[in-house]
C-alpha cells in the first residue's frame, strides 16, 4: 500500500507542473500587467516602472518568467542549498503573496470541508429512506426532486441563494463576519461565523446531496437483489434490520470511494460559490487578482486550488485501492 500512495504521488508531479505551465503560459499572453495599468497613474514616473518591470524579471520571455517562478517555489537553492519556498510578491496588495494566501486557503478549506460534512450526514439518510421505501410515491417525488437539484446551474442557485438572503434577511450577505465581530465575545463571534457559513455551505452541497443519495440509492438497491438478503428476510429478519444490517453495511464501501471524488469537485465548485457570494476564499482571491493583472497572485491561487484538487483524486484512489478488491496496489 506505501508503494502504491508513492507511485501515485509521483505522478501527481508531472500533472502539477502541467497545471502551473499552462496556467502560467495564458496569463502571460494576455495583454499588458499589473505594472501596464500602474504605468496609467501620472503620479508614478516610467523610470520606476522600468525598474519594478526588471526586478521582477516581467521584461523577460514567458518561459524565462516561469524558470524563475518554478525556482523561487522550489526549496531548492543554488548551488547546494535549501531555503523556503517563495510565491512572490502581491502586486495590488503590495504584500507577500504566501501572508495573502495562508488565510484565504484555510477559508476554502472550511467552506469545502463543512460542504463536505454536509453531505454526508444527508445523504446517506437519505439514500436509506429512499430504499425502505423504494417504488412508493415518496420514492418517485423525492427522485425527480434529486433530478432536478442535479440539473441545476451551481451559478443560478448562488445567485437564487442571495436573493432568498436579501428578502428574508435571514442570512448576511458575503464576508466571513460581521464588521463589529472583533467587538463581541468568542461564542457570539463563533456563531456569527457559523451563520456565515450556513448558506454558501450550503449551496455548495446541494448538487453534490442529489448525486450521492442517487449513488446510495442505487448501490442499496443492487444489494436488494443479491442472495444473502432473500436469505434474511426468509429467515425472518425484520425489514428495519435487513436494510441496516446488511444492504446498508454492504453497499457502504462502493460509496467511502466517492468521498475523494466529492471532496475534489467541491473545490471545484467553491471557486464559482465564493465569487458569487462573497466568501473571502482562493476563488475570490484569484477573481480579484486575475481583474488587477496580479500574476503571483493568480499563479499561487490557481497551484493552491490545484494541489487541493489533486489531493481529493488521491484520497479517492487510496480509498478505492482500500475498499475495492479489484483494484491492485502494484
Amino acid at each position: 500500500m506505501r508503494r502504491y500512495i508513492l507511485q501515485r504521488l509521483v505522478l501527481l508531479l508531472p500533472i502539477l507542473l502541467g497545471v502551473t505551465l499552462i496556467s502560467f503560459l495564458l496569463i502571460t499572453l494576455a495583454p499588458g500587467d499589473f505594472l501596464t495599468t500602474m504605468s496609467l497613474n501620472p503620479s508614478v514616473s516610467s523610470d520606476r516602472i522600468a525598474k519594478m518591470r526588471s526586478e521582477f524579471g516581467l521584461d523577460k520571455p514567458w518561459y524565462v518568467q516561469y524558470g524563475f517562478w518554478l525556482y523561487r517555489l522550489s526549496p531548492y537553492e543554488f548551488p547546494f542549498g535549501v531555503k523556503w519556498p517563495d510565491l512572490g510578491y502581491s502586486f495590488s496588495n503590495r504584500m507577500p503573496v504566501i501572508t495573502l494566501l495562508g488565510e484565504r486557503f484555510w477559508n476554502t478549506l472550511i467552506l469545502s470541508s463543512t460542504a463536505a460534512i454536509l453531505i454526508w450526514v444527508l445523504a446517506i439518510p437519505i439514500g436509506v429512506f429512499l430504499v425502505a421505501r423504494s417504488n412508493t410515491w415518496i420514492d418517485w417525488f423525492t427522485s425527480g426532486f434529486l433530478f432536478l437539484g442535479i440539473s441545476f446551474p451551481q451559478i443560478l442557485l448562488s445567485l437564487l441563494a442571495l436573493l432568498f438572503a436579501a428578502r428574508t434577511g435571514w442570512f448576511p450577505i458575503g464576508g466571513m463576519n460581521r464588521f463589529d465581530a472583533e467587538m463581541m465575545p468568542f461564542w457570539n463571534r463563533f456563531g456569527d461565523f457559523l451563520h456565515h457559513l450556513a448558506l454558501p455551505a450550503a449551496v455548495l452541497a446541494f448538487t453534490e446531496i442529489a448525486v450521492l443519495v442517487r449513488y446510495a440509492r442505487g448501490s442499496m438497491m443492487d444489494t436488494m437483489s443479491a442472495e444473502f438478503v432473500r436469505t434474511a428476510r426468509a429467515k425472518g429478519v425484520s425489514e428495519k434490520d435487513v436494510i441496516g444490517k446488511h444492504v446498508l453495511r454492504n453497499s457502504i464501501n462502493p460509496l467511502l470511494t466517492l468521498f475523494g471524488l466529492t471532496f475534489a469537485n467541491l473545490l471545484s465548485a467553491s471557486f464559482l460559490v465564493e465569487i458569487v457570494m462573497g466568501w473571502p476564499g482562493l476563488g475570490r482571491l484569484a477573481y480579484d487578482a486575475m481583474l488587477s493583472q496580479d500574476l503571483y497572485v493568480l499563479m499561487a491561487s490557481l497551484t493552491a486550488g490545484a494541489v487541493l484538487l489533486v489531493a481529493g483524486n488521491l484520497i479517492a484512489d487510496i480509498l478505492l485501492a482500500l475498499f475495492d478488491p479489484r483494484i491492485r496496489y502494484e
